[in-house]
């Protein structure tokens, strides 16, 4: 029998760039018109990644700005990070942005498994602010993974949470692999 490994993953970005959205399409299936906005809420759902099962804790966050204080809770005991935006707004694209520096920041400057979703791709071409190759640019100076999906449409939102456990994995099995260390 496998072994289950849990992993926890903060679900970051500014408000209603659809966040809970993603969450709730993942977990539930489903596509919620209307709810209340979030404060912070937890999910949980098991999830089979090639011959791995792994217990996912998803920390759906409020909506944030520029301005707001990162707290120790989003570092700490926290393996990777969704980061989100509205392919409709270039506000969404600028303040996420700055929260992958400060996430950055308060890692230490380490390596950090982060995809970047640019949500909202269903919604006509007149209404978006941000193309994909800005997403897929950001994505790439950060070496992060990078995709566009409809939370609404349910388009790649089972692809993201899979991705992000993958890149989990394979930032934590290659540290130390290219230093040439060997303990003894």
């Amino acid at each position: 029998m496998p072994l289950v490994r849990h992993r926890k993953v903060l679900i970051l970005g500014y408000r209603a760039v659809g966040k809970t959205s993603l969450a709730h399409q993942f977990v539930e299936g489903k596509f919620v018109e209307c709810y209340e906005p979030t404060v912070e809420s937890t999910y949980n759902k098991m999830v089979v990644v090639g011959k791995d099962e792994f217990q996912l804790q998803l920390v759906d966050t409020a909506g944030q700005d520029e301005y707001t204080i990162l707290p120790h809770s989003f570092v700490i005991g926290i393996h990777g990070y969704v980061l989100v935006y509205s392919v409709t707004s270039l506000r969404s694209f600028q303040v996420v942005k700055t929260l992958h520096n400060k996430l950055y920041e308060s890692r230490g400057k380490t390596r950090m498994p982060v995809v970047l979703v640019g949500n909202k791709a269903d919604l006509s071409l007149q209404s978006r602010e941000v193309k994909t190759d800005e997403g897929k640019k950001l994505a790439e100076s950060w070496g992060a993974i990078f995709l566009e999906s409809s939370a609404k449409e349910s388009q790649v939102t089972q692809g993201i949470f899979t991705k992000i456990i993958e890149e989990i994995d394979r930032l934590d099995n290659s540290y130390g692999r290219s230093t040439g260390c060997c303990l003894m």
